[in-house]
């Protein structure tokens, strides 16, 4: 079956939806409103039944982090989602502030911090992995990482487990 598209272009075969099985979701950016995004995408894979992994790399590791992952904060310098002069997010507060405002509205609409977030992903049966390349790169060692994370991979092995599966990057 097709559908018309317009009276200007060619018809198209009409899609199939397929539904999705599995999910990959990469994590590099550190930041508060980097590391939410995957968390969100992760949890709502597993609350549909969809397979999932996460896998950290660069500064997305800090989420997974012990020292760090309780110290995210929003990205105030060059986000232009904040619509910030660049000068104003550079002032010392202004990224606490930011931080502290995303965190109350996360708190209003019942999303967990990310450590309690990471846990309820990781009890839903969702791997947590961190990027050989970058662990090796920061000289950082299994008892730096929180207890949910799964292990340290190479991209090669990332790859063998999102085969057949989609890869998102958040």
């Amino acid at each position: 079956m097709t559908a018309q598209v317009s009276p200007h272009t060619q018809t198209v075969p009409e899609a199939t939806a397929q539904p999705i099985e599995k999910v990959s979701i990469v994590v590099s950016r550190g930041s508060l409103d980097g590391v939410y995004p995957g968390l969100i995408l992760a949890n709502g894979a597993r609350m549909e039944g969809i397979e999932a992994t996460l896998f950290f790399t660069f500064f997305g590791l800090d989420a997974i982090l012990k020292k760090r992952q309780d110290h995210l904060k929003v990205a105030t310098v060059g986000n232009p989602a904040l619509h910030l002069p660049t000068l104003l997010g550079a002032l010392p507060g202004v990224s606490s502030f930011a931080t502290a405002k995303m965190k109350k509205e996360m708190e209003k609409l019942d999303i967990p911090p990310v450590g309690e977030f990471l846990t309820m992903i990781h009890d839903a049966g969702c791997g947590i992995y961190a990027c050989r390349a970058t662990v090796d790169m920061f000289h950082l060692k299994p008892a730096d990482f929180t207890s949910e994370v799964d292990g340290v991979i190479s991209v090669g092995q990332f790859y063998e487990k999102a085969a057949g599966g989609q890869i998102l990057f958040t």
